[in-house]
């Protein structure tokens, strides 16, 4: 039986009050102008959510800076005024219906597959990053390696996240997401083979986390304490769906624990499934964020089903939980769980040949055709 009580009212986010705890996770979609703003059909796509009745929207990963922060070719950013300004009306739309829309914002660090700002990446340590360049996302081949950021370069990546956030404060976003998940610039910071330095941004975790704690500073002078400010983490990473923390729950309690102190209002949690234990075995990683930061935790990964959120929220605890790739073949999710609809599985075929909005909109005419 689903328990529609955790699902379907409204909660608390930080400052925010939500219609649901149903949350949009990010998801890159690689359909923006070449100049980082908003393409023609990135306002339909994020409307649909809240027509679909989620409640908070989390965008696609928006780069923050025009020196190394942009990862993928017609990725869309807050590095200017009118990027920025660009994203209005999808926010108007998103909020005339009654959801939060939140901005991500990313730098890609050593896992840039282009940057029209810089000929390199750069990174915490010339590592050369595992895996290949996603196909899906216009990449292709080996990453190539990496600069060392200097200090001034992590300066000025602070300061890309404090003047991103204050452009999407201006902009009309309910609050920010600082990406710090799934192997991007600081996810390669805090992972231990990435991070090679020897300064106070490398050696024992706590001086790998600084990075997390140095921006949230920049962020809430920028944009005050009464505006939504997270952050999102995972052990998995895009490139390296094998990796855990090696101190375990250690680790956990000093990231978690640490980063609340900082002054965020939520963490956000992806992991390829939500109630998987976060090491060999016990809690989940999401469990433990919850257990050590006492703050709002969203939960992603691998729930398709009414019935499988249900028991997600129920033996989780979990606050809020965001959906992925199921909610790209419903947007209209929300309602189709509430009342009894099937839930369609999602279909890779909608990533051919890219994961972008019109590679989706050809298969959606395709499937009409055939119906």
């Amino acid at each position: 039986m689903i328990n529609s009580k955790n699902l379907f009212t409204g909660a608390r986010l930080g400052q925010l009050q939500t219609t649901n705890r149903l949350v949009v996770a990010p998801m890159t979609r690689v359909s923006a102008l070449e100049d980082g703003c908003v393409g023609p059909l990135m306002a339909e796509y994020y409307s649909e959510f809240a027509t679909g009745g989620f409640g908070v929207i989390i965008t696609e990963g928006l780069y923050t800076d025009r020196h190394y922060s942009q990862g993928y070719y017609k990725q869309p950013g807050l590095s200017s005024t009118e990027q920025a300004q660009s994203w209005q009306p999808v926010i108007k739309s998103v909020q005339q219906q009654g959801a939060k829309i939140i901005a991500q914002l990313m730098h890609a660090g050593a896992l840039s597959s282009y940057n029209r700002f810089s000929e390199h990446s750069a990174a915490p340590s010339p590592v050369q990053p595992k895996g290949r360049q996603m196909s899906l996302y216009y990449g292709s081949g080996d990453y190539n390696l990496p600069v060392a950021m200097s200090l001034s370069d992590i300066d000025n990546v602070l300061q890309g996240f404090a003047d991103a956030a204050r452009r999407a404060k201006e902009a009309g976003f309910d609050g920010v997401e600082i990406h710090g998940a799934n192997g991007y610039l600081l996810d390669q910071f805090l992972t231990d083979y990435t991070n090679q330095r020897t300064d106070q941004y490398g050696g024992e975790l706590r001086n790998r986390l600084r990075i997390y704690t140095d921006i949230v500073a920049r962020v809430r002078a920028a944009v005050g304490d009464d505006f939504l400010v997270g952050v999102r983490f995972s052990q998995k990473k895009v490139n390296d769906s094998q990796y855990c923390w090696p101190a375990a729950e250690n680790a956990a309690r000093e990231i978690f624990s640490g980063i609340a102190a900082s002054g965020i209002d939520f963490i956000h949690i992806t992991e390829p499934y939500v109630a998987q234990s976060a090491f060999s075995d016990g809690a989940s990683l999401v469990n433990l964020a919850k257990k050590y930061s006492g703050l709002a935790v969203i939960g992603n990964g691998g729930v398709e089903t009414a019935e499988q959120a249900s028991v997600a929220f129920t033996e989780q605890h979990i606050d809020f939980l965001a959906l992925g790739k199921v909610a790209l073949a419903n947007p209209d999710w929300p309602n189709l769980a509430r009342q009894g609809g099937a839930i369609k599985a999602f279909d890779p075929a909608m990533f051919r040949p890219l994961a972008d909005l019109a590679s989706a909109l050809d298969y959606a005419n395709k499937l009409s055709t055939v119906r």
